[in-house]
């Protein structure tokens, strides 16, 4: 039986400075310090972060905790991917965001990924053997990345070296935090 305590693990949380779904965020870091973790907002600016509702209505923002070139996988146990439509497509297009996805996935630290957010997935090129969930509209993406998406709940795929957990939308975020701590605890 795996544990679900995060005590003294640190979670990366990795999103652009402005997009990110604010529930998608609040939620698995709420399960994360529920669980005696320690989530770490990192973004490409140690700056101001707004959070949007429905992609479009601004909701709160929050101030990241590190820049991106501030920090490396081996300063934390896992990393999540919150959606927000403009939230990875802003992070596809930075390198150093692009770099750390790839150095979870080399070190084989897992990581959750929710919506959107597996768009960062496919820009690393790490998805081929994988089979994931996502956003409905990613999964030419993401088949075409190597990758084998499922339209299901929540979906744990241990293959290729490192466990990955993803669900499609807000709805899924019960299943998704519950699964992504379970894999943060299993690490």
């Amino acid at each position: 039986m795996v544990s679900t305590t995060l005590t003294g693990k640190k979670i990366a949380f990795l999103v652009a400075n402005s997009g990110v779904e604010q529930v998608e965020l609040t939620t698995p870091w709420q399960a994360v310090e529920d669980a005696g973790g320690v989530p770490v907002l990192v973004a490409p600016e140690k700056d101001t972060v707004q959070a949007f509702t429905n992609d479009v209505e601004k909701a709160d923002t929050f101030e990241a905790d590190h820049a991106v070139s501030e920090v490396s996988a081996a300063d934390f146990d896992g990393l999540v991917l919150p959606g927000g439509t403009t939230n990875p497509d802003a992070l596809r297009l930075d390198d150093g965001a692009v770099d750390l996805v790839k150095q979870f996935v080399a070190a084989g630290k897992p990581v959750a990924a929710i919506c959107h957010g597996p768009w960062m997935l496919v820009e690393a090129g790490v998805l081929q053997g994988k089979t994931l969930t996502s956003w409905p509209s990613l999964r030419t993406d993401i088949r075409n990345a190597g990758g084998t998406w499922r339209d299901v709940e929540a979906s744990t795929c241990p293959a290729e070296g490192f466990t990955l957990v993803t669900s499609r939308n807000p709805d899924d975020l019960p299943a998704f935090s519950s699964a992504a701590v379970a894999a943060f605890a299993g690490a």
